[in-house]
């Protein structure tokens, strides 16, 4: 059992937890309104400069700042920087939302707006609040993670439906197929949760998609 000091110094630190929490919330709060519209990109930290996926979210970021919309990435390296490499290439707002981990991740040097979070939760919620489409280039447990949160609100209603566009045929149709052919197939998920992303290759139709989205429906997204 706990000694009673010990219990008094778990609640001293869950205090200080709670105002960590906070503050990360009201950093996000207060910054990141200033930049809507925008998409957020998600994707691999481990992918380097001339890699295919790399030089196509750097486009892909580039269309979409040259379009008027703001690029939100995790602020680390890989697709990330690739992302806000593209936005700060094109003069458009670059934002990088950067994780504090054991091993530090280095934010990257394209992402004119950087915050810095001590919490993966906190963090996710600003990479989806104030974005209005997501595109998820091939990743690893994170982007999965990112992936499935980002459909699980949508599916539960806790969030508005988004475009969510996975980038790559190659790397995601066997997850696409599994999804299918065993989520879908044994009744885990309705057929309209499955409809709630696509699969493309194609970055313009990517912009095209999300820009058709924001104008039949940028006068309720804002509603928060």
């Amino acid at each position: 059992m706990f000694e009673k000091y010990q219990i008094n110094e778990l609640k001293k630190e869950e205090a200080w937890r709670l105002f960590r929490i906070l503050g990360d919330f009201i950093d996000g709060f207060d910054v990141m309104p200033q930049y809507i519209p925008a998409i957020t990109i998600f994707g691999s930290a481990r992918v380097k400069e001339g890699d295919k996926y790399y030089e196509a979210a750097r486009q892909l970021a580039y269309k979409f700042a040259k379009e008027g919309f703001s690029v939100v990435t995790g602020g680390g390296p890989g697709i990330m920087e690739a992302g806000n490499r593209g936005a700060f290439e094109a003069g458009g707002n670059s934002i990088g939302l950067n994780i504090a981990l054991p091993h530090e991740q280095i934010p990257n040097k394209y992402a004119k707006v950087q915050l810095n979070f001590n919490y993966f939760f906190a963090r996710k919620v600003m990479l989806v609040k104030y974005s209005i489409g997501y595109i998820l280039f091939p990743g690893g447990y994170g982007t999965l993670d990112e992936l499935t949160e980002v459909l699980v609100l949508m599916q539960t209603k806790k969030l508005k439906t988004y475009p969510v566009i996975l980038f790559g045929t190659e790397y995601w149709n066997g997850l696409v197929d599994w999804i299918k052919e065993q989520v879908l197939k044994n009744n885990y998920i309705d057929k309209e949760d499955f409809n709630l992303f696509k699969v493309s290759d194609d970055l313009d139709e990517i912009v095209n998609d999300i820009k058709a989205f924001y104008s039949q429906h940028h006068e309720e997204i804002y509603e928060f």
